[in-house]
């Protein structure tokens, strides 16, 4: 009887103890990285930036807010937001008000599906088909059936009236003690609401430094970017996987991106250009999957400095 009964057992209980430490622990331990990216032109001062992604605030997390707060302590020289900031359309106040000291510094945004449109519940084992399929997700298409509107106006006119620079198929540039980024951005193409013919042609030269910003890293996207001589691309979206194999990685990116490039520092290159790729794990996860193994949430400080 025990043989019959005992292994079974043991896989139910192996599988809670890892549920209750992915949901209960890890997900929960938000860390910062620091990367160095040598894309500035030579003898510019080095550019200290922070990159935070897919908060998916969900009422009650205190302890993300608080996180969230205290990087304001890192001094960065601007702030990027790559979207996903929502994953309850109560959200918006805790966001803006854990965003709250961190909007006292120059910064830009963009918005990804989860701002747009409130999670529904879904079996976490069909990104896995997808990725067999080869489909991604949403495959482009808004969740228009039974979708829930989530109060993005708000979390915009929150960001605007902080004076971060709404990046939505458009350009803009920063001002920092005597230098000027110019920063072009797209809305999400997860959905189909990138609409790069809009932004086309490449930094305008105006600028001392330029570079692109969009929520979900797809290659459509990063070919436009690289090919019109965008040194830096940040994005967001994939959550680093999410949930990783320790010694092997990702198993899916949510997008067509390749699972070596799920997170972190890389290259990406295009009609004979090449640009830096800096994809954030992000912070949160959605509100019916809020767990994370081997990939902790994470905030990034790039310190940008001159090319060799």
């Amino acid at each position: 009887m025990r043989a019959r009964y005992g292994v079974p057992l043991g896989i139910t209980a192996v599988g809670a103890a890892g549920l209750l430490y992915s949901a209960g622990f890890e997900a929960r331990s938000f860390r910062l990285r620091r990367v160095t990216v040598p894309v500035l032109p030579a003898g510019m001062r080095p550019l200290r930036v922070l990159q935070v992604s897919d908060i998916h605030m969900v009422g009650g997390q205190r302890k993300k807010q608080r996180w969230l707060r205290s990087l304001a302590g890192l001094r960065p020289d601007f702030v990027i937001n790559t979207g996903d900031n929502l994953s309850d359309p109560e959200g918006v106040p805790e966001v803006l008000d854990a965003l709250g000291p961190l909007m006292e510094f120059p910064g830009a945004y963009v918005f990804g599906s989860n701002d747009y449109y409130g999670p529904k519940p879904r079996n976490p084992a069909r990104y896995l088909l997808e990725k067999v399929q080869g489909r991604h997700g949403l495959n482009g298409n808004p969740p228009v059936v039974g979708a829930i509107h989530n109060p993005w106006e708000d979390l915009r006119d929150g960001f605007d009236a902080a004076g971060w620079l709404n990046l939505t198929n458009t350009r803009g540039t920063l001002k920092i003690e005597g230098l000027s980024v110019e920063l072009t951005g797209l809305d999400d193409p997860h959905i189909k609401k990138d609409r790069y013919e809009q932004v086309a042609g490449g930094p305008s030269g105006a600028a001392d430094f330029a570079m692109g910003v969009v929520h979900a890293p797809y290659l459509r996207v990063l070919d436009a970017y690289t090919a019109d001589d965008y040194p830096l691309i940040l994005a967001g979206h994939t959550h680093g996987g999410q949930v990783c194999i320790p010694f092997y990685g990702a198993l899916v990116t949510n997008c067509d991106l390749d699972t070596d490039r799920v997170k972190g520092l890389s290259t990406h290159t295009a009609q004979g250009r090449t640009a830096y790729l800096h994809v954030s794990a992000g912070c949160g996860a959605n509100r019916y999957t809020p767990f994370r193994f081997a990939c902790p949430p994470e905030a990034t400080l790039l310190t940008l400095v001159a090319r060799d």
